[in-house]
């Protein structure tokens, strides 16, 4: 029971990427969003209790890799598909049957962010420098930043739904973070072996920060948490 308990929450990870998904398709991309938002919290949990219990297994790694697959690599190419498809004048959900004649080659590649994700955990799973931080983007810090965008599409205060739907914003986008995803970028992890603010300062100015652009500007902060995230962690990165 107690080291199956992380699995368990990985698996719910995965269930919401599935739910996220058949909201995607159909045309709701707002929930979809929401349920993305619950994946990541489930996959930050699961490894917390992993460590909090000190279990680990080979099957549970690759669990976790699989449910991120689904969450963190399919969703995010979903979401983008549906986007670039509004982005040439249609309703997202509008096409039962989807077709390259019918939309043209545009909308599928978003579906290049799913193929970068895949690349980004293969290279996770086989990276021994990457047990305490990352190289490279996150998939869940991606996914969050594309989950961002139909939320703030449904709720936009600063008038930016013109410039997010231009086929080349998000094909921009696109290609921007699936670069970052296997750029071989050094970046801070948020574990804390321990409290104390000399062990951790990146971490907590990175988490009061955030906290308040979240608290300012809601979803819109999302992919500005994210740049503020890299940014931090670029001197890290030149000190190497």
């Amino acid at each position: 029971m107690k080291r199956n308990l992380p699995n368990a929450v990985t698996c719910l990870n995965l269930l919401c990427g599935c739910l996220a998904l058949t909201f995607i398709f159909h045309g709701q991309l707002s929930t979809g969003a929401y349920f993305v938002g619950a994946a990541a919290v489930f996959d930050f949990f699961d490894g917390l209790l992993a460590r909090a219990l000190r279990v680990s297994s080979a099957i549970g790694k690759d669990l976790d890799s699989l449910a991120d697959m689904v969450s963190f690599g399919v969703v995010p190419g979903a979401i983008l598909f549906s986007l670039l498809f509004m982005a040439t004048g249609q309703e997202p959900g509008s096409a039962a049957s989807p077709s390259l004649s019918s939309m043209g080659l545009l909308p599928y590649l978003g579906f290049i962010v799913t193929i970068f994700s895949a690349l980004r955990l293969a290279k996770f799973n086989n990276d021994t420098r990457q047990t305490t931080s990352f190289i490279g983007l996150p998939t869940p810090a991606c996914t969050l930043v594309v989950a961002s965008l139909p939320l703030i599409l449904t709720n936009d205060q600063f008038g930016v739904s013109g410039f997010i739907l231009t086929p080349w914003v998000l094909l921009g986008l696109t290609v921007l973070l699936s670069g970052l995803l296997v750029a071989e970028l050094p970046l801070f992890a948020l574990k804390f072996k321990t409290l104390r603010w000399a062990d951790n300062r990146r971490r907590f100015l990175f988490l009061l920060l955030a906290a308040g652009l979240l608290l300012a500007l809601h979803a819109t902060a999302v992919p500005l948490v994210v740049l503020l995230y890299v940014l931090l962690s670029v001197p890290k990165s030149a000190a190497r």
